[in-house]
C-alpha cells in the first residue's frame, strides 16, 4: 500500500471517529434535555401540590406571589371530637395512618367540588371555595362537599362500631366572607388564608355537632334556595357574642338533578 492510500485510509478513520463522537454528543445532549425536562416536570408537579395553579404560575414567572383579597369566599373547617382520647388508644403509626386515611378522602372530595385545600392542623382540615379564582357557586359547592364528607364519616363510623372500634366523630363548620390569600415563608413556603372569615368558620366548627354541617347566616343566605336547613337560633360564640347558625339537612329535592349548575365556568365537577 503506497503512502497516498495510507493517508486516505487515515482520513477515513478520522472522519468515522468524528462522526461517532458527533453522534454520541447528540445522544448525550438529547438525554440531558430529556432529563432536564423530566426534572422540570417533577418540580412543577411538586409546586402544584403545594400551591394553587395561578399562584404557582405567578411565582415561577416573577419569583414572588402578591397577596390577594377576595371579598367573598367560603371557608370549611373540620375537627375530630375527642381526638386526644383517640390518640391515647392508638400507636403513633395507627394514629398517623388513620388521619392519612380520612384526609386523603377529604382531599378527593375537595378536588371533586373545585375547592382549594389550604392545610391540615393536627386533626383539623381547612379548605376554601372561591379562590384562587373568584366565582359565584362556591357556597353551594362547599356545602355539597361538607355533606359528602359527613356522609363518608357516618358510613365509616358505622363500620368501625360493628367491629368494636372507636368512632371518629367529626364536627364541621362553614362561613362565607372576605379573606386574604398569600404565600409566606422562604425555605418551606406555604399558601395560606387570613381574616375574620377564617376565625368565624373555626367557631362554626367548634359550635357544631358531630355528623352535622353547621353554617353561618352569611352562608345560609347564599345557599338557602338550594338546601333544606334547620335554624339553630342565636348561639353564643367565644369572643364573638351570639351568632345565628343553621344545620344543613340536605339538598332540596328540586335541585338533586341540577347540581351541574353549581359548577358553571369550572368545567363540570372537576377543578377549573
Amino acid at each position: 500500500m503506497d503512502s497516498n492510500n495510507l493517508i486516505y485510509q487515515d482520513l477515513i478513520e478520522k472522519v468515522k471517529k468524528l462522526e461517532q463522537e458527533n453522534h454520541e454528543l447528540k445522544l448525550s445532549k438529547k438525554n440531558s434535555e430529556e432529563k432536564f425536562k423530566k426534572e422540570q416536570e417533577n418540580s412543577d408537579a411538586l409546586l402544584l401540590n403545594i400551591l394553587p395553579f395561578n399562584t404557582a404560575k405567578e411565582l415561577k414567572e416573577t419569583g414572588k406571589s402578591s397577596p390577594k383579597y377576595f371579598p367573598k369566599a367560603s371557608v370549611l373547617f373540620t375537627d375530630f371530637k375527642d381526638f386526644t382520647l383517640n390518640c391515647e388508644k392508638l400507636t403513633p403509626y395507627e394514629l398517623v395512618e388513620t388521619l392519612h386515611f380520612y384526609f386523603k378522602q377529604f382531599d378527593e372530595i375537595v378536588t371533586k367540588y373545585g375547592l382549594e385545600k389550604i392545610k391540615t392542623i393536627g386533626d383539623s382540615y381547612l379548605c376554601v371555595g372561591g379562590i384562587p379564582v373568584a366565582d359565584d357557586q362556591h357556597p353551594q359547592r362547599i356545602v355539597l362537599a361538607a355533606l359528602e364528607i359527613q356522609k363518608l364519616m357516618n358510613y365509616y363510623n358505622e363500620e368501625e362500631l360493628k367491629v368494636g372500634k372507636e368512632a371518629w366523630k367529626l364536627r364541621l363548620g362553614i362561613h362565607t366572607g372576605g379573606l386574604i390569600t398569600g404565600v409566606v415563608g422562604q425555605k418551606k413556603f406555604a399558601f395560606d388564608v387570613w381574616g375574620d372569615t377564617v376565625n368565624i368558620a373555626a367557631r362554626m366548627e367548634s359550635s357544631g355537632e358531630v355528623g352535622k354541617v353547621n353554617i353561618s347566616e352569611s352562608t345560609y343566605e347564599l345557599v338557602k334556595d338550594y338546601f333544606d336547613v334547620t335554624s339553630r337560633g342565636m348561639i353564643e360564640v367565644k369572643n364573638k357574642g351570639k351568632i345565628k347558625m343553621y344545620f344543613v339537612d340536605g339538598i332540596k329535592p328540586k335541585n338533586v338533578m341540577n347540581q351541574e349548575s353549581f359548577f358553571l365556568g369550572r368545567g363540570g365537577l372537576g377543578r377549573g
